[in-house]
């Protein structure tokens, strides 16, 4: 997790909106329908938007997905693979351990 994120994703507003937007998805990812486990950010967030609620707790600007759906949606939009890296279920990469 970025450093400017931190506070962000262990805010109370956060934790509420993202529990409330799976209970609405009824856990499933968006994409494939299996079972979903990242609330994944259409509009990336920067230092810049990270307290702007419109883009980080809008249902309209959120997708929840599966470990590899969210995964494909990184990989194919920003040419990102790295080995060793997975995504919490925040989505925020990680070493994978």
């Amino acid at each position: 997790m970025k450093p400017f994120a931190k506070k962000f994703y262990k805010s109370s507003a956060w934790l509420k909106c993202r529990a409330a937007y799976i209970k609405m998805r009824h856990g499933l990812c968006e994409r494939c329908s299996g079972p979903g486990k990242i609330v994944h950010h259409k509009e990336y967030l920067t230092p810049d938007n990270i307290d702007d609620p419109n883009i980080t707790l809008n249902f309209n600007k959120l997708e929840y997905l599966c470990q590899d759906c969210h995964n494909k949606e990184h990989h194919e939009k920003h040419g990102v693979t790295v080995q060793g890296v997975i995504f919490d279920e925040s989505g925020m990469p990680v070493q994978k351990t």
